[in-house]
């Protein structure tokens, strides 16, 4: 069940493909609607969920002290790895602006978040199957527009949907590969220790991807009041969904 969950989750980034595959008018304003939800998911599972349970984790074996400066060490450490990921990301912009070129790299990068997600999730089912569920939820809704950054480019350069689904199939699958690592390898060997570190550095590279890459890119295209509204709508789907699974 918890490869099930996970795969789901990873295979939501294929909805990314609706603004290709229906002639929709305005892109602009979808994907701008997209990119603020999923900061809003985001947010608010990292800031109501993840860190708490990462702490509840670590109090186990640590004082409160020593449980809160390790959840930020890793916080820090997430959003670190998030911002190394993204300036690869620029740097090869800098070499080449074709669009093609931005789907191959957009997907790489989803790819290198996308692992340690599917790992997470496996094991916060296998631990918790309450936090699984919310964190699957979570990676669901904001790995839609992370599909959406795969597709349109890839899309409009070549003029094939094939081409543009395949490759973000490639990504929808590191989700659940990364869940596969985990069973094969982790599951075993994690402890309460490990699972709280984990959370926190998966909350750290949400926190990172929602304020540095989501809402930035939203801003985009100049549509304010649809980045609120969708922005504090990701939070409320979220919070309700925590709500009924808590």
């Amino acid at each position: 069940m918890a490869f099930i969950i996970t795969t789901l989750a990873g295979l939501s980034t294929l909805l990314g493909m609706i603004p290709i595959i229906f002639k929709i008018k305005n892109k602009e304003k979808i994907i701008t609607f997209a990119l603020s939800f999923s900061a809003g998911v985001m947010l608010t599972v990292s800031i109501l969920d993840l860190i708490p349970e990462s702490l509840s984790y670590l109090c186990n074996d640590y004082s409160k002290f020593c449980s809160i400066l390790l959840t930020l060490i890793f916080i820090v450490l997430g959003i670190l790895f998030s911002n190394f990921v993204d300036k690869e990301l620029d740097e090869e912009k800098k070499y080449n602006n074709k669009l093609y070129k931005l789907g191959i790299i957009s997907m790489l990068a989803i790819m290198m978040h996308n692992i340690p997600e599917g790992i997470a999730t496996y094991i916060s089912y296998q631990e918790n199957t309450s936090l699984g569920l919310t964190l699957a939820i979570s990676i669901a809704l904001h790995n839609i527009p992370e599909g959406i950054s795969i597709a349109i480019p890839i899309f409009y350069a070549t003029k094939k949907r094939k081409k543009a689904f395949l490759y973000t199939f490639i990504s929808a699958i590191s989700e659940p590969f990364g869940a596969l690592i985990a069973y094969l390898f982790l599951s075993r060997l994690v402890t309460p220790v490990i699972m709280g570190l984990l959370l926190s550095l998966i909350a750290g590279i949400m926190i990172h991807i929602s304020c540095y890459e989501l809402l930035p890119n939203a801003t985009y295209y100049h549509y304010k009041k649809t980045i609120v509204q969708a922005f504090l709508l990701g939070i409320l789907v979220m919070f309700i969904c925590l709500r009924i699974l808590h």
